[in-house]
């Protein structure tokens, strides 16, 4: 019986992983803007050249320009999770953003939803994980999507923030390698992967393996971070996200760590929720503070 229920799942996964079949890659809008907040439908690059990664753009009323956010989501190994996952939006997030002048972009990374394709940022087996090359595949989708959006109009080309959930956040880590006059800062809501290791809370897989990845990312790090993480996270509880940023900062990187009070029954989901983004609000508003002074217009 078991191998025919995993039989009668194949078809469906191989609909739901497969790349999406198109006569030509088109990137920009693909929708009319929206409510709330200009809600509008993007098609950005991802790292497979067939096929352009969904995405979702909010921002403020005027032409413009604005500095640029980009929201990594959150990602899953069980494949077909991942690939009936509903395009991430963050909308309370992207809400807390606009109002404060950013342009915001939730870009949908490949393998996952209706972008499809190859799950480019796997980590692997659980005792094998291999963590670092799964943050730089994670951040070179990020890098893609925000280098894209740069060259618009209505976005500046300094001062950009990357906010990162989880491997998003994992992945917003190995993008600290970047350039601080492109990227100001990086905040990282519970960051890692592994965590749930065979869907069992506050436990990780590979947990030493992880941590030296982070301090290998620490070592080529030059954007600040600040990663925060929930009282009541159990994929990554506080006492070991702060061992993750210690080791990140052992490397030589800047990581300002703070823990936020518990939201909701499970608080590595926080930063999806309008309770998580009223809890995070003002570090959020702190780290953001941050990265005004030195800041230049479009060029």
């Amino acid at each position: 019986m078991r191998l025919f229920n995993a039989l009668a799942f194949l078809p469906l996964l191989v609909l739901l992983t497969a790349s999406p079949v198109c006569a030509g890659v088109t990137f920009g809008p693909s929708g009319p803007e929206g409510e709330p907040l200009r809600r509008q439908e993007w098609r950005v690059p991802s790292p497979d050249t067939d096929i352009a990664a969904r995405a979702l753009l909010f921002r403020p009323a005027g032409a413009g320009p604005f500095r640029l956010a980009v929201i990594a989501h959150a990602s899953t190994q069980n494949v077909l999770r991942r690939a009936q996952m509903p395009q991430p939006e963050y909308r309370a997030l992207a809400g807390f953003l606009v109002a404060r002048g950013f342009a915001v972009l939730v870009p949908e990374r490949l393998g996952h939803g209706a972008t499809g394709g190859r799950y480019a940022e796997d980590q692997g087996g659980c005792d094998e994980a291999d963590y670092a090359r799964a943050g730089r595949a994670t951040a070179e989708e990020i890098s893609l999507a925000l280098d894209y959006l740069r060259k618009q109009d209505f976005i500046r080309m300094d001062a950009a923030v990357v906010i990162g959930h989880s491997a998003g956040g994992w992945g917003a880590l190995a993008l600290a390698n970047g350039d601080p006059k492109e990227i100001s800062a990086i905040i990282a809501f519970a960051p890692g992967r592994g965590g749930h290791a065979n869907d069992e809370p506050n436990k990780i897989c590979a947990p030493h393996t992880l941590l030296g990845a982070a301090t290998e990312f620490g070592k080529a790090a030059h954007i600040p971070v600040t990663s925060l993480v929930a009282a009541n996270d159990s994929y990554f509880a506080p006492t070991f996200s702060k061992t993750l940023a210690d080791a990140f900062r052992s490397g030589g990187g800047k990581d300002d760590f703070r823990t936020l009070p518990a939201v909701g029954s499970e608080g590595h989901w926080m930063i999806e929720t309008e309770a998580g983004v009223k809890a995070a609000g003002s570090e959020l508003a702190r780290a953001l503070n941050l990265l005004a002074p030195g800041a230049t217009k479009k060029r």
